[in-house]
C-alpha cells in the first residue's frame, strides 16, 4: 500500500509541477490528507479513497481536456501498478463524481466517493479556498470584482462551465453553496468554521470596496 501511494504522490507532483491555477500539487496533497481523515472517520475503504483523491485532478477537463473522457492518465498509472480492473472502474467513477456541476451536481454513489468529493469541496472553502479562488481568477484573467456584474445562480452544468464571471461572484455561484452539499458528518462539521470565515471575508471585502471600513 505505501509503495503505490508514494508513487502516486510522486506522479501528481510531476503532473502539476507548473500549475499556478490553484489546482496544483499541494491542492491534491491537501485533498488526499483530508480524504484520508474523512475515510478513517466514516469507515470507508482507505486505499480506494486515497488513490482516487491523489488522481482526482490528473484528467480534469480544465487542466487536461485531451485525457478527460477516458481518464487516460489515472487509468495508465493504476494499470502500471497492478490495480484490478474492478478497482480501476471504481476509482474512475469516484473521479468522475468529484466536480461541482452547478444545479446538476449529484452525490456520489459510494461512501468512498463521498469522502473524496467532500475533501475536494472542503479545499474550496475557508482561508485556502479564498486564496485558491483568487489564484484561479488571476490565472484565467478574470476581473476581481465588478459591482455591475451580478452573480448567476442555479446554473446548469453547461452554464457553469461556460459562464464568464468575476472572482468575487464565484463565492455566490459556488463556494457559499458547498457547505450544504457535503455528504459526510465529518466534512459537515469541518465546513462550519471554514464557511463562517469565508462569509466574513466577503463581507469585509465589500465594505472595504465601498470605503465603509
Amino acid at each position: 500500500m505505501d509503495a503505490i501511494i508514494n508513487d502516486a504522490i510522486a506522479y501528481v507532483k510531476q503532473v502539476f509541477a507548473n500549475d499556478y491555477s490553484g489546482h496544483d500539487f499541494f491542492h491534491t496533497l491537501r485533498v488526499y490528507k483530508m480524504a484520508t481523515r474523512i475515510a478513517e472517520e466514516e469507515g470507508a475503504y482507505l486505499l480506494i479513497v486515497q488513490l482516487a483523491a491523489l488522481l482526482h485532478d490528473v484528467d480534469d477537463i480544465k487542466l487536461s481536456p485531451a485525457t478527460h473522457d477516458n481518464k487516460d492518465r489515472a487509468v495508465g498509472f493504476l494499470r502500471e501498478h497492478g490495480v484490478s480492473e474492478n478497482e480501476i472502474a471504481l476509482i474512475c467513477e469516484i473521479i468522475s463524481e468529484v466536480s461541482f456541476r452547478g444545479a446538476d451536481s449529484t452525490a456520489p454513489r459510494t461512501i468512498e466517493g463521498k469522502c473524496v468529493q467532500d475533501a475536494d469541496r472542503l479545499d474550496a472553502i475557508g482561508a485556502i479556498g479564498i486564496a485558491r479562488t483568487f489564484a484561479f481568477g488571476g490565472n484565467r484573467n478574470q476581473t476581481m470584482y465588478d459591482p455591475d456584474v451580478k452573480p448567476l445562480l442555479n446554473m446548469s452544468e453547461s452554464q457553469y462551465h461556460n459562464h464568464v464571471s468575476t472572482t468575487l461572484n464565484h463565492f455566490y455561484e459556488k463556494l457559499f453553496l458547498l457547505k450544504d452539499l457535503l455528504n459526510t458528518a465529518t466534512a459537515k462539521e469541518i465546513a462550519k468554521r471554514r464557511d463562517e470565515y469565508m462569509q466574513a471575508f466577503v463581507t469585509e471585502f465589500l465594505a472595504e470596496w465601498e470605503g465603509i471600513l
